[in-house]
Parts: structure tokens; C-alpha cells; sequence
């Protein structure tokens, strides 16, 4: 049987991260105690009044049913509730909200609903692989925008507009920023909105890492700026306020016509999300906030423990304002090495696994991620075995064994 992949599935790079993931698999099954700081997987319990209520929903048999695609309408409002508590940002359950299957599901959709072959995209790079590749699944093309602390972003898309024709229609962000944890202000939103009606550019905010802010921090909604549901949506996800990566359920909101499209493609795509898990996220939604900061403060502390061991390393490291990761530039010492050639020497010297920025877009491979997904004293572990590495290369660049 003659059997070929698509030409969009053969514009997909090799997934770097697969061989990291595949050594780390083979290492614990061989019993070596490896630190996983890789991947962006929480490791805490989803709070129990949300798992009560999955519970709860479960035992009725009218919730084994399928559901609406688009989120029952209970869901949908109390995530219009949310932003207004929030945000102060009005939205319409029936027009400008929509649950999805997490936000990698609903972004991949929105791409096969609005983007027809050969479309542009600008995307940040380094970015989270979907922004990448969702829209090249869909058939389009990226225009990457670099996205790093010392450079002005919008000025580059500023650039990227004037020198690309024909002009792109759709941007896609995400503040505070995966992986390089850039934070915004309520100013940038303000240029970009002001960009976006001058350019008739379509805006898509990841707004991931919402809720996950530290030192007093608290991130903006895109949608909170004046004239932002005119120019685009948001995504908004319960994965890491909330600790429910696996539940994978999520929302986009803002501008009727998009959520329109992408409701019109999810009819035909899903049955929508299992009606207990809807449930549950209205338990959330609907609950205290206090697990959430609760959720939060864990992952500062970890910041703490990590950038301050990485620095007495002599491993120069920011401490980000948010999202659950620190982005470090590899350092000075092994800065002759590809960031997926460091990250496997920390594997192999130090049983620590990080994420090479180069899986994040060709501008990310002078860094590594670092996920801030293991508890203290495990963190303490992984910054004893860096240690060993560090002191064995300085004997090295001495002269020494």
C-alpha cells in the first residue's frame, strides 16, 4: 500500500524535543534519578473543590451525552463573568465566547478556519511551537517577528509590514510571553490596537500565563484595551491557572465575527468538550481565587530557589515577572554550542533536563527554557549537579585534568 504525507505535515521541522523526551524515558526506565525541567507540565494537583465537582458530574448519566462544540452556555458565561470580575471587559456568552479543547486546539482550528493557502502570518519567534506551525498546518506562511527583551517588537512588525507584500493580515502574540517571559504594559496594547486598525491586521493574544505573575505583577488583557474586541480575540486557559493542563479546556473571546468562524468550524470538527469537565471549569470559574494565587506563589518560590542558585553559579539569569519558566542565555563558557547540543550535555552530565530555545524558532538557539516544575528540593538537586559541571569546566579552561 502506497502511503505519503501530506505536504503540510512535510513542512513540519523534526520536533527537537522528541529526543530529549525519548533519552529521558530511557534513563528512568535504566533507573537513573533524572531532573525534568523540560517540558511545561504542572506538577501539582488540580485543586479538589474542581476535581469534586468533575466527580459529581460524572455519576449523572445526562452529562455522558454529547455537548455543544462551541461550550455549553453555562461555561460560556461564566467565563464573560471572569473577564468582567477581572478585567472589567463586557462580553456577550452567545457572540464573542467560545470553549475549545485547550488553546493549541482552538489557535490549530482558528488557522484552518481563516487562513487560505499561502496566507501570511507574523509570529513571534522564539514562540510556543503552535504559533509556529498552526498556521503552516493550515496551509499558510510565517513572517517571523523577533521577540526578545532588547528588541522593540511592534517597531519589527512595523518593518515586516512595509516589506512584505502582499501585507499580512494576522498577528499572532502572547503576553506574558512562552518561553522568553516578556511581560507588556497597558501601553503596548494601546500601539498595538492602534497598529492593528491602521494595518487591518487581525490580533491573537495567548493569554496563557494570565494568572501566573509575580512580585506584584498582574498581567493585562489585550481586551482590556479601547477598541481591542474591533481588531481581535484571546485565548484564555484554565491549564495553569488552574493547575489542569490534562483537561485540556480553554476559551477564545473577543471579536463576534472570529469567534463566529471558529464556532462555525468546530460544528463540523467536535462534539465539544465532555460535559462533566465543562462542569468542572465552572467550578473554577466560579470559586475562590485564592488557588490560584496559592498556585502562583509556589512557582515564585521556585523562581527564588532557581535564578539564585543559577546566579552563584555564575549562570547570569533574570528572574521573570510571570508565566511558570525562566529563559537563560546559555552561558558565556558554552556559548559555542547549539542550544540543543547544551541542553543534551546538561542531560548527560547532569541528569537535568531543559528545553533548547531552538525548538521555540531559530532565534531562540542562544537559550534554554527552564520549567519551574519540580518541587524545591528537587530544583536544590538539579542546581548541585549544574554545580559539579561548572567546576569541572572551569578545571578544564585552567588547564587542569
Amino acid at each position: 500500500m502506497f502511503i505519503k504525507e501530506s505536504k503540510k505535515i512535510n513542512r513540519l521541522p523534526p520536533y527537537v524535543f522528541a529526543r530529549i523526551n525519548q533519552l529521558t524515558r530511557e534513563a528512568r526506565e535504566q533507573g537513573r534519578d533524572i531532573v525534568n525541567l523540560g517540558m511545561g507540565n504542572p506538577d501539582q494537583a488540580t485543586p479538589s473543590h474542581i476535581v469534586q465537582g468533575l466527580i459529581k458530574a460524572s455519576l449523572d448519566g445526562k452529562n455522558h451525552r454529547y455537548s455543544m462544540s462551541r461550550g455549553v452556555y453555562n461555561l460560556r458565561r461564566d467565563i464573560c463573568r471572569w473577564y468582567k470580575k477581572r478585567y472589567d471587559v463586557g462580553l456577550d456568552p452567545d457572540t464573542e465566547a467560545i470553549a475549545v479543547i485547550g488553546t493549541k486546539e482552538g489557535l490549530m482550528h482558528l488557522m484552518f478556519a481563516m487562513i487560505d493557502e499561502g496566507d501570511m502570518v507574523m509570529v513571534p519567534n522564539p514562540t510556543y511551537p503552535i504559533h509556529l506551525y498552526g498556521p503552516i498546518m493550515a496551509g499558510g506562511d510565517i513572517i517571523n517577528i523577533e521577540c526578545h527583551k532588547d528588541v522593540d517588537f511592534l517597531d519589527e512588525v512595523e518593518k515586516k509590514l512595509k516589506e512584505t507584500f502582499p501585507k499580512p493580515r494576522t498577528l499572532i502574540v502572547s503576553y506574558p510571553h512562552n518561553p522568553t517571559t516578556i511581560c507588556v504594559d497597558d501601553d503596548f496594547f494601546k500601539r498595538l490596537v492602534k497598529l492593528a486598525k491602521k494595518e487591518d491586521l487581525l490580533v491573537i493574544n495567548d493569554l496563557a500565563y494570565a494568572d501566573i505573575s509575580f512580585d506584584g505583577y498582574k498581567p493585562s488583557s489585550f481586551l482590556q484595551t479601547p477598541g481591542a474586541k474591533d481588531v481581535g480575540i484571546e485565548f484564555y486557559s484554565l491549564s495553569k491557572s488552574f493547575n489542569m493542563a490534562g483537561w485540556r479546556i480553554g476559551f477564545a473571546v473577543g471579536n463576534s465575527e472570529v469567534i463566529k468562524i471558529l464556532t462555525r468550524f468546530k460544528s463540523y470538527a467536535d462534539y465539544g468538550i465532555f460535559q462533566p469537565i465543562q462542569i468542572a471549569a465552572m467550578k473554577a470559574l466560579q470559586g475562590s481565587y485564592k488557588c490560584v494565587e496559592e498556585i502562583s506563589n509556589t512557582y515564585e518560590a521556585r523562581r527564588d530557589i532557581l535564578v539564585d542558585g543559577l546566579n552563584k553559579l555564575g549562570w547570569p539569569v533574570d528572574k521573570p515577572k510571570a508565566t511558570m519558566y525562566v529563559w537563560a542565555q546559555i552561558p558565556e563558557r558554552f556559548a559555542h554550542m547549539s542550544s540543543l547540543d547544551f541542553s543534551l550535555m546538561l542531560f548527560e552530565q547532569t541528569e537535568v533536563v531543559v528545553s533548547p530555545g531552538i525548538g521555540f524558532g531559530e532565534y531562540g538557539d542562544k537559550f534554554v527554557r527552564i520549567a519551574l516544575v519540580e518541587n524545591e528540593k528537587r530544583i536544590k538537586q538539579a542546581l548541585r549537579n549544574i554545580r559539579r559541571v561548572f567546576k569541572q569546566n572551569n578545571r578544564n579552561d585552567d588547564g587542569g585534568e
